[in-house]
């Protein structure tokens, strides 16, 4: 039989953002923490720059909030973006005390510092300083890796590995101001049975949705999925147009979702044409330390214009010791694929890398729906705008995660868990005999997203997007009436309503600012300036 499981909290996701939060609502609340897969297979464990935060006496918030503030192309709210980085060195703090060990000056440059700790510090492009701290090149996996010990050795957290949320669930109240969410149907992978999961209090902490493209630096478990919970539960969702491609993924048929982290752009790697010749400083004075919207796009063109397959990352120039310091882990793997980065250039391209769009909160994480909270790369906080800055993204999963914990620990007493959710019905389905549909119908989708909603588009390419999307949109509903869930039926389901969300969005921008660029209006349009695209759900549902 199914379980029933019950919780103070129920947390969706453990990255960095959902770890956070279960740590910090531990010691006063029960909670359950789900991953769809293993508890470290998100994108947190992927990232390699760094965390952006003011650490140096030359440094100063308002520097930091002003590059920031530029970025995102007059879409980012400040009132977000000071409350994320006046924030930022207490969640570097906070991380230090969960046992994550930064770069140190003295690591990196082999000698003593004058100041106790001194960190290293990048600079990445749209930064004004070095502010970005990290735990050499792969800081995700030391963040990752330390808050997933605390949180296992934990006694009030119980994690669900290969555990995977189907939809929310409410309290079936007509009245919108008093409908909350009660929990969630949950698919244990590994049985394959739908559980319940009742709570006070549903966070969504699972990342973005970079994977509705066929070409992307997240792993394989960034589909939407919390986006399109939220959105089928009656949540808003804003800026979905704004899709980030990181400007650097290593060009090989056997890593094509690695990552070559903008600080070694930071660090003096330069961006050659396959003659030799650099191009950026022809697309932005800050050559390559430009905004990662630029940098993406001007790729995008070289490639197109020579009709090349690629173009190449060259830090050549620098010494073989100081590329093997500052940089070992890509190193390593890109010695292992054939490629040796202090002795040639490296074959690059633009990938999807960031959800800039999501699910809209507060401040306190707080969404439309009461007691549902989202946290992370699955929200419009109003931090990123049109353009997210480098190394932001860890910052508000931290500092997004404190502020979701307070508010929710303050309502926590106030709730009580609610009666027995209603057990998932498969009475009238079986199991699927075939399973080519849904390999298909992801593929394609991903392959049209990418041709036609990608780094530059056209309302022509766009209104063929919808037509596909609402074609596969049909096939995937009846598909999911007729059949037992799966994994794979899940993340497409989850796909396409956020593929759909994209278009739909790119499609009501008639202006071309940020990550959204369209040749039909190629021009930024100051009208626009602070008018987020926000899509509201045609109704909200009252149940599952």
């Amino acid at each position: 039989m199914p379980e029933n499981h019950v919780f103070d909290v129920l947390v969706i996701g453990s990255g960095a953002s959902g770890l956070s939060l279960a740590l910090r609502v531990a010691s006063r609340a029960k909670v359950a923490v789900l991953s769809k897969n293993k508890l470290s297979s998100g994108s947190t464990s992927w990232a390699q720059g760094g965390i952006a935060a003011v650490l140096h006496n030359r440094d100063t918030m308002e520097s930091h909030i002003e590059d920031t503030m530029n970025a995102g192309a007059g879409l980012c709210h400040r009132d977000a973006v000071s409350f994320m980085v006046e924030r930022g060195p207490a969640a570097i703090n906070w991380l230090t005390e969960q046992g994550v060990h930064f770069t140190t000056r003295e690591e990196i440059d082999g000698r003593d510092s004058f100041v106790e700790k001194e960190y290293h510090l990048t600079q990445e492009g749209g930064h004004s300083f070095r502010r970005v701290i990290h735990a050499a090149d792969a800081t995700g996996k030391a963040i990752q890796s330390s808050l997933e010990d605390k949180a296992r050795a934990h006694p009030n957290i119980t994690l669900f590995e290969n555990h995977m949320a189907v939809d929310l669930v409410s309290n079936k109240n007509p009245d919108p101001k008093k409908r909350k969410c009660i929990g969630a149907y949950v698919l244990d992978t590994r049985h394959g049975r739908v559980e319940t999961f009742r709570a006070k209090m549903t966070v969504l902490a699972t990342g973005g949705a970079s994977r509705v493209y066929l070409y992307t630096s997240n792993p394989d478990g960034s589909t939407g999925d919390g986006i399109a919970l939220a959105w089928r539960f009656g949540c808003r969702v804003a800026n979905m147009e704004f899709n980030q491609f990181h400007p650097t993924c290593l060009y090989h048929p056997e890593a094509r979702t690695f990552l070559l982290t903008e600080a070694l752009r930071g660090e003096g790697a330069y961006l050659r044409l396959p003659n030799g010749r650099r191009f950026m400083d022809k697309f932005d004075p800050r050559a390559e330390l430009a905004p990662r919207d630029i940098v993406a796009r001007a790729i995008d063109h070289e490639m197109k214009r020579l009709g090349s397959q690629s173009v190449f990352l060259d830090i050549t120039h620098k010494e073989p010791a100081f590329i093997k310091g500052h940089f070992p882990t890509i190193y390593e793997r890109c010695l292992k694929l054939g490629y040796d980065l202090t002795k040639e250039p490296i074959p690059v391209v633009p990938a999807a890398h960031y959800t800039c769009g999501g699910v809209m909160t507060d401040l306190h994480g707080r969404t439309d729906v009461n007691n549902l909270y989202a946290i992370g790369e699955v929200t419009h906080t109003g931090l990123h705008g049109a353009n997210r800055m480098a190394s932001n993204s860890l910052l508000e999963c931290v500092v997004m995660a404190e502020a979701a914990a307070n508010d929710l620990l303050s309502r926590l007493g106030q709730e009580k868990i609610s009666g027995d959710i209603k057990p998932w019905d498969e009475s009238r389905v079986t199991d699927s005999d075939e399973e080519v549909v849904v390999t298909h119908n992801w593929d394609e989708l991903r392959h049209f997203m990418w041709d036609y909603v990608g780094i530059v588009r056209t309302t022509r390419r766009l209104q063929r997007a919808a037509r596909r999307i609402d074609m596969l949109s049909g096939e995937i509903r009846e598909y999911y009436s007729s059949f037992r869930v799966t994994p794979d039926l899940l993340e497409l389901r989850n796909l396409v309503t956020v593929a759909d969300l994209i278009v739909r969005s790119a499609l009501r921008r008639q202006e071309s600012r940020g990550l959204h660029y369209t040749l039909d209006f190629p021009e930024t349009d100051p009208t626009m300036d602070g008018v987020d695209t926000i899509l509201k759900p045609a109704r909200r549902p009252v149940a599952r």
